[in-house]
């Protein structure tokens, strides 16, 4: 089942992100709690989560950005791609991107970008066939 998060599966989520680069699972502290509470309380900030078997297995985030430029028509960002490795090749993903393009749509939405830091030909691969190219702009981060 693809759906956006509720405010209680805070806990699901953060264990699903110990395979977005090896994270280790942090203590459910105020902070934490606080920036959750900020999130879910976000109507353009959604999670989106694959569901099987009542565990979350698969997610990606969608935020919606308003714009003044192009007919006032926001944009999305997609974040945070995860998929439990004994979960991988099901098409979850997948599904979790095609309910983020649904949402970007139903906002008037004019272009979606994501960005990746693998060089992996499979996750290229996998981008490029959901819908996304590589062609349109170049990325530069400045970390800080």
């Amino acid at each position: 089942m693809i759906r956006l998060i509720r405010d209680d599966e805070l806990e699901k989520l953060l264990g699903l992100y110990t395979h977005l680069h090896d994270n280790a699972v942090p203590a459910v502290d105020d902070r934490i709690k606080s920036v959750w509470e900020s999130i879910v309380n976000d109507k353009n900030h959604n999670i989106i989560v694959a569901e099987e078997q009542g565990e979350i297995v698969s997610s990606c985030v969608c935020v919606i950005v308003r714009n003044l430029t192009h007919g006032q028509r926001p944009y999305a960002l997609i974040e945070n791609v995860v998929t439990n490795p004994h979960y991988r090749n099901k098409g979850l993903a997948t599904a979790c991107l095609s309910f983020a393009k649904e949402l970007a749509v139903t906002e008037n939405c004019y272009k979606i970008m994501l960005m990746t830091g693998s060089k992996s030909s499979a996750t290229l691969d996998f981008y490029r066939k959901a819908g996304y190219n590589s062609n349109d702009k170049t990325a530069f981060i400045m970390w800080l």
